[in-house]
């Protein structure tokens, strides 16, 4: 599950053109889709499973959002946010790192 939180982390480090609260806020909400996503979340599941995943979801962006929004907001390209909201996988996200 951490590693959505690297994968933005690595981003960037620090730039003029910085992203929106919102946009950081969005991608956190993206990444935390992608995660669950990879790890078979969406696949086949009932009501009361895409309940649970949806609490779980609400438990880790509660859990990581003022860390993460401070780093996205403060040391991320606003080029590499938009790029990572984007992606329709982790590894999609990964590959906005090497945008320059």
């Amino acid at each position: 599950m951490n590693r959505w939180l690297i994968a933005a982390v690595l981003l960037g480090a620090g730039c003029k053109n910085a992203p929106s609260e919102d946009s950081c806020k969005q991608l956190l909400d993206h990444l935390v889709d992608l995660e669950f996503k990879k790890a078979g979340a969406a696949s086949g599941a009932t009501d009361a499973l895409k309940a649970e995943l949806a609490k779980q979801k609400a438990q880790v962006i509660e859990a990581k959002s003022a860390e993460f929004i401070d780093v996205c907001v403060n040391k991320t390209a606003k080029q590499r946010v938009e790029c990572a909201l984007a992606a329709t996988d982790l590894d999609a996200v990964a590959k906005c790192d090497e945008q320059k």
